[in-house]
């Protein structure tokens, strides 16, 4: 049988966190003689003296501080303990795969996770890169439960969920800016494309302008932002993944005198929404608003 209650824990953390025992009263609406008593609880069964006073102040002990690490993990696990219960009752679901095309912005997604997992903090995440076709394959093989993908897909729920614009650019040493004029498409021809090549297996498809008489294909939109960088081609990429190279000046925007930007309209697809469990719907719900966010050419 434990002698010491989780709420007497609490109120030593409290005082500890709030930097007294009067912070502390009004800091978890508590009244100061209960506070008082949750210590001196455990000192007296612990035999341990867990605060001294220092001139005006109180301040924990050695020994104090030693407990407040063990009570830190007790309270953690009793959270844990509580959401486990919680996750059960509610029938939330204990998994969720989303598939995610490449040109979404990564900021976005990590700010999405996070919030995802902090509401559902025994949910085990699974994202799957993708690019062009991929994520939907992913999603009608049963692999994936939610799809953010360029292209939408007739037998399932598809929402519009953002425009991201493409930019055209290069490095600011490639041959292209060394013309120092308007640029047609076709001065695009004689010069590196560098694209990214649709994940899907079945169903792969060509997306963009693809009139350079050399292209260099690769898995991910990182490895060919890396080789523009680099000097070593050119391409249309998300502004919205590039901005801080925009910024810095490692890619500068081709003079083109049309089509310097594209636009990618990007879906959201899943199968069957009253599957979906209360996480993947909050997952939805979270990348809705996020993405009213994202920025634009004008903006970076």
């Amino acid at each position: 049988m434990l002698r010491i209650t989780l709420e007497q824990w609490r109120m030593f953390k409290s005082v500890v966190e709030y930097g007294g025992f009067n912070q502390a009263s009004e800091g978890v609406n508590k009244s100061q003689s209960s506070i008082h008593n949750a210590v001196g609880k455990i000192e007296d069964t612990l035999g341990v003296k867990l605060f001294k006073v220092v001139g005006r102040k109180t301040e924990i002990t050695k020994a104090g501080e030693m407990m407040l690490r063990r009570a830190n993990y007790l309270l953690d696990e009793a959270a844990k303990v509580e959401a486990v219960g919680q996750t059960l009752g509610e029938g939330i679901e204990a998994q969720l795969r989303v598939a995610v095309d490449e040109v979404f912005p990564q900021r976005i997604l990590y700010e999405v996770l996070d919030s995802i997992s902090s509401q559902y903090p025994l949910l085990n995440i699974e994202i799957m890169e993708s690019v062009l076709a991929g994520a939907n394959e992913l999603l009608e093989s049963g692999e994936a439960d939610i799809a953010v993908s360029p292209i939408e897909l007739g037998d399932s729920f598809s929402e519009e969920l953002c425009q991201l614009e493409m930019m055209a650019v290069a490095c600011p040493s490639h041959p292209l800016h060394q013309l120092d004029r308007e640029l047609e498409l076709q001065d695009l021809r004689s010069f590196r494309q560098i694209v990214v090549r649709d994940s899907a297996v079945s169903h792969e498809k060509d997306e963009g302008w693809l009139g350079a008489n050399q292209r260099w294909t690769v898995s991910h939109m990182r490895t060919s932002i890396d080789m523009i960088t680099k000097g070593l081609g050119f391409a249309w990429l998300p502004v919205s993944s590039i901005d801080q190279e925009l910024v810095n000046g490692s890619l500068i925007p081709l003079k083109l005198k049309q089509g310097r930007i594209r636009n990618v309209q990007l879906h959201l697809v899943f199968k069957d929404g009253d599957r979906l469990g209360p996480a993947a719907r909050s997952f939805i719900g979270e990348l809705r608003h996020k993405t009213l966010s994202l920025p634009t050419s004008e903006s970076v």
